[in-house]
């Protein structure tokens, strides 16, 4: 009889970026560095480590985060900058959080290449657009300038989670 084979998050190299690159240049950069700040805390676990809810009293994940930013990434670049004709990565009757809320650790691996997915998508439909193209935003314009800054903010936020995460599974505090 073989043995299951316990998938783990892979290892990531953060990129270097130069900080003193155009805006077009950069804020792209500093994004995929935010990223892959976010894998590095997954790196090295295992889909039950990343399903431990590790912060009492919160029940945030990283599993959890890993399925929000999936969602993030494809509703800020795909759904709402370039409008791509595609369904939510979560059905939203399913609840705002269903997201953070709804984990299984044998799908860990699954949601894991889910968001790597999503994160070549949205730079791929972010790749040819100047910082100054607008999309609608509630009747509002919202440029991908500030699509960028948006998502640094939001994966900034949640890097800082999986830092507490992180450190409570297993004592790790990488940078």
């Amino acid at each position: 009889m073989i043995a299951a084979m316990t998938w783990t998050a892979p290892e990531v190299t953060r990129p270097s970026g130069d900080t003193a690159a155009d805006e077009r240049i950069l804020l792209p950069s500093l994004l995929a560095w935010h990223r892959s700040t976010f894998l590095g805390k997954c790196a090295g676990l295992t889909g039950e480590q990343l399903a431990q809810a590790s912060v009492p009293p919160s029940n945030l994940t990283l599993l959890g985060l890993i399925r929000h930013l999936a969602k993030v990434e494809r509703i800020w670049f795909r759904l709402r900058y370039t409008a791509q004709d595609i369904e939510p990565l979560y059905d939203p009757a399913l609840g705002k959080d269903h997201d953070f809320e709804v984990l299984d650790a044998t799908k860990a691996e699954e949601a894991y290449n889910t968001l790597l997915e999503e994160i070549r998508l949205a730079d791929e439909a972010a790749a040819d657009g100047s910082l100054d193209d607008t999309f609608d935003l509630g009747g509002d314009p919202f440029s991908l300038r500030m699509l960028y800054v948006h998502m640094i903010g939001e994966y900034a936020r949640h890097n800082g989670h999986a830092d507490l995460i992180r450190e409570r599974i297993d004592g790790d505090t990488g940078a």
